[in-house]
């Protein structure tokens, strides 16, 4: 891999020119260390055993994880990482706002559902798009949130605007090379979206403007320190989407595979984590507070992202700012906590930011969960070659290229879920 970012988008070169624009207005409370892109500068790290009690005692079976193990985890990344989402389900309302049956050239059914938050139609909302194939019954779904609008993804005209003034701005279809959305009808997968800023803004407005107000106590502002983020607040809109999902009788409820690249990558592991009604779990280029091993410190690392992302993760996740060895935990118990379902993460060469390496060891270190569970887990001990999946309960790949999601990458995730599904 090369030792500088080649191939990065746009929004990420913006990010780290932020950070050294900071650091050179001598702003102390954003100064962080030279960033790491040279595995030879990764200082020895000690990594939490995600089979040890945290009185010490070795988790040995399976009855031993469920009931104490996994339960200490999930608390651990709910009060130290992500913030603990509010319990209980929301009395949600199903609204269709519009259906084709002959949509894409005939090949698909298209639905948009309203989904309300309330009982009452003036409360907040979020539109999830499904696309399923036609003469197709219990249809497998890929399930994913998307960064600019429902109607970007796609060129089909009939898709409405987001009424958000965020994705207003945004093209119809200027997203779709990240969203193949015909090629995934001909695998014979379904694909339900929801745009992100629907569930939570992503930008620090004090959690005003997005479902952190529904779950308030009497004169309650914000979320208190342990208290989810915005990354726990798209975690738990995937879980309303899959809500509906089960009440259509042309999905098939076992089969949802939750997906997400990037920061969306990240909200989909804690959603698969803490949702166990999702059959496969994907993250693409997840990185930092994804799949990437957290004390490696490298590329982006927790103080890093908690300074330019403040509303990401709970108020305190701030406390490992250039402390990431005092962490309870580390990425590679989220993933384990998706255990024994199957679970893929993928990265991309030229994303050092995301540090593809730390993201394969994540997969690495999770694996003895998936064997003591009974899976075939990873299978392999060292990071593969470019373009070569491995895995099996743990799929994985490094693609050539930058950070994005591309047909290579929906293609393998289409190949994992089958592999499973069938």
């Amino acid at each position: 891999m090369k030792k500088y970012i080649t191939g990065k988008s746009w929004f990420e070169f913006l990010l780290l020119l932020v950070i050294v624009m900071k650091s050179a207005a001598g702003n102390t409370s954003a100064q962080q260390p030279e960033v790491i892109y040279d595995e030879s500068e990764v200082a020895p790290y000690t990594l939490p055993d995600a089979l040890v009690l945290d009185n010490g005692t070795p988790v040995t079976d399976e009855s031993a994880w469920w009931k104490e193990r996994r339960p200490e985890i999930l608390s651990l990344f709910e009060t130290q990482v992500y913030g603990k989402t509010p319990a209980g389900k929301r009395d949600l309302r199903f609204v269709i706002a519009s259906s084709d049956s002959n949509a894409l050239h005939g090949k698909a059914i298209r639905k948009e559902i309203t989904v309300y938050f309330t009982p009452d139609m003036e409360g907040p909302s979020m539109s999830l798009l499904l696309y399923l194939p036609k003469k197709q019954t219990a249809v497998p779904v890929m399930l994913g949130l998307n960064f600019k609008g429902n109607h970007t993804i796609t060129d089909d005209p009939k898709v409405a605007v987001s009424g958000s003034w965020e994705a207003a701005k945004y093209k119809r279809g200027e997203d779709s090379m990240s969203w193949p959305v015909m090629g995934i009808i001909d695998r014979g997968f379904g694909l339900a979206t929801v745009y992100y800023g629907d569930i939570d803004p992503d930008f620090d407005d004090g959690f005003r403007n997005g479902v952190h107000p529904l779950f308030y106590e009497r004169g309650q502002t914000k979320p208190g320190t342990g208290e989810w983020g915005s990354i726990g607040a798209w975690a738990w809109g995937l879980s309303r989407a899959l809500d509906y999902l089960e009440t259509d009788e042309a999905v098939d409820p076992e089969k949802i595979v939750v997906l997400g690249h990037s920061r969306l990558g990240k909200a989909a592991l804690w959603a698969g984590a803490q949702d166990q009604r999702f059959a496969v779990v994907v993250s693409n280029n997840s990185g930092c507070g994804g799949a990437a091993l957290s004390k490696r410190i490298f590329g982006e690392t927790v103080a890093s992202i908690n300074n330019n992302f403040p509303h990401w993760f709970c108020d305190r996740f701030k406390e490992y700012n250039n402390n990431e060895a005092s962490l309870p935990v580390d990425q590679h118990m989220l993933i384990a906590l998706i255990a024994p379902r199957p679970v893929y993460i993928a990265s991309a060469e030229d994303d050092l930011w995301a540090d593809p390496k730390g993201e394969f060891l994540g997969a690495f270190f999770a694996d003895p969960v998936f064997k003591l569970l009974g899976t075939a887990g990873l299978t392999v001990t060292e990071l593969p070659p470019l373009n070569t999946p491995v895995g099996k309960t743990i799929g994985y790949h490094i693609r050539s290229g930058g950070h994005a999601i591309t047909r290579y990458d929906w293609d393998r995730y289409m190949d994992f879920a089958e592999m499973h599904f069938h």
